[in-house]
C-alpha cells in the first residue's frame, strides 16, 4: 500500500472521550483512535495519523509474507 498523502480525519465526541477516525483518500483504508477529550486536536490527530501510517505498513508486510505454504 501507498504512504498516505491525502487523509480525512474525524473528531466524534462521546461522553468524556472523542473517537478520531483517519482515512487514506487513495484506499479507503481507515483506523480509529479513542482519546480524551481534554487533549488537543493537534495530538489526537497525530496519533490517529501515525496508527493509520502504521497499520498500512503492517498490511503491506503481511502481504509481503504471503505466498507459499502456510503458518502454524
Amino acid at each position: 500500500m501507498p504512504v498516505p498523502t491525502r487523509i480525512i480525519i474525524e473528531f466524534i465526541p462521546v461522553g468524556n472521550s472523542v473517537k478520531v477516525c483517519a482515512i487514506c483518500e487513495d484506499t479507503g483504508f481507515e483506523v480509529s483512535i479513542v482519546g480524551d477529550r481534554r487533549a488537543s486536536q493537534k495530538e489526537l490527530e497525530a496519533v490517529a495519523v501515525r496508527k493509520l501510517k502504521f497499520m498500512m505498513a503492517k498490511q503491506d508486510e503481511a502481504a509481503a509474507k504471503k505466498g507459499r505454504g502456510f503458518i502454524v
